[in-house]
């Protein structure tokens, strides 16, 4: 029996090299496409978690610094008793570059901004304390803070700070650098520690806590409750801080008449297998 073989058409050795070579560049445009790809990625991802970080830290510097006392904030070179300390408002008289800390007194706006209860009478709309006292009723060391529940400062201070409360807080009064301690207080009177204030303004403004921003070994912390006294010595061994962003390479802040403008810098490093950095900055200005 004859078998007949059937030829059946077959590619060259010609066309086969010509598709392998075809094959091998569309894979290298590919791979090169999906690499650009994921290094776009892992680029948007980093600069978007720093944004993120260095807003949400510019942010709460912000909010704290807008109820600070004009004339308590001072810049410092670092914690401690050893560090320089400069009001802001004065040109410095080392590099700017120098100081890492900012420090003022904040007045106690969680009180100023309260009111007693909810029901419409005038008992209960009262804030903590009003900022206003009545000069003809007052004396160097008692103050008539007509409007005020003090009362209710003393309850909102003793829940945010433990041990605290109206009697630990001072009075600061405007063009005066000094805080004024507070022996008692009724509904809407204090009594300041003898001999009080040599003048008494009709403005003035309530504090129980001082703050400030230190940048150490990269790292941009808050210490808080700290008393309110200007330029504070801040123990170095202190506990009542809160770290607010890592990574930080710049933090500078500079006075502008009655604004305190702060420039605020962090790094992000890409991924885990990428040592390549990026870097973020954010600035604000605060008015008083």
């Amino acid at each position: 029996m004859i078998k007949h073989q059937i030829q059946r058409p077959a590619f060259s050795l010609v066309e086969l090299i010509f598709v392998i070579v075809v094959l091998g560049i569309v894979a290298s445009l590919g791979s090169e496409l999906i690499a650009n790809v994921y290094k776009n990625y892992i680029l948007q991802r980093a600069q978007h978690r720093a944004e993120f970080k260095t807003e949400l830290a510019a942010l709460q510097i912000a909010n704290r610094l807008q109820y600070a006392i004009p004339g308590t904030i001072y810049r410092r070179t670092g914690i401690g008793a050893g560090a320089t300390v400069e009001d802001i408002m004065t040109l410095p008289s080392i590099n700017v570059d120098t100081y890492h800390v900012l420090q003022w007194v904040s007045s106690a706006h969680d009180s100023f901004e309260a009111i007693g209860c909810a029901r419409a009478t005038a008992a209960c709309r009262k804030p903590g304390w009003s900022g206003f006292i009545d000069l003809n009723q007052s004396t160097r060391t008692l103050l008539n803070s007509d409007g005020s529940n003090f009362s209710v400062a003393d309850r909102i201070i003793r829940n945010l700070r433990r041990n605290g409360n109206v009697n630990n807080a001072v009075v600061y009064f405007p063009y005066d650098t000094t805080g004024y301690v507070i022996q008692s207080h009724t509904n809407e009177n204090l009594t300041l520690a003898a001999p009080g204030p040599i003048r008494t303004w009709e403005h003035y403004k309530l504090a129980w806590s001082s703050y400030a921003l230190s940048v150490e070994s990269g790292n941009l912390y808050l210490y808080y409750n700290l008393p309110p006294v200007i330029k504070y010595v801040i123990p170095t061994n202190i506990t009542t801080r809160a770290l607010l962003l890592r990574n930080v390479t710049v933090f500078k802040f500079r006075s502008d008449g009655q604004t305190i403008r702060f420039k605020l810098c962090t790094s992000q490093r890409l991924s885990e297998q990428l040592d390549d950095n990026i870097t973020v900055c954010k600035e604000k200005a605060i008015f008083f």
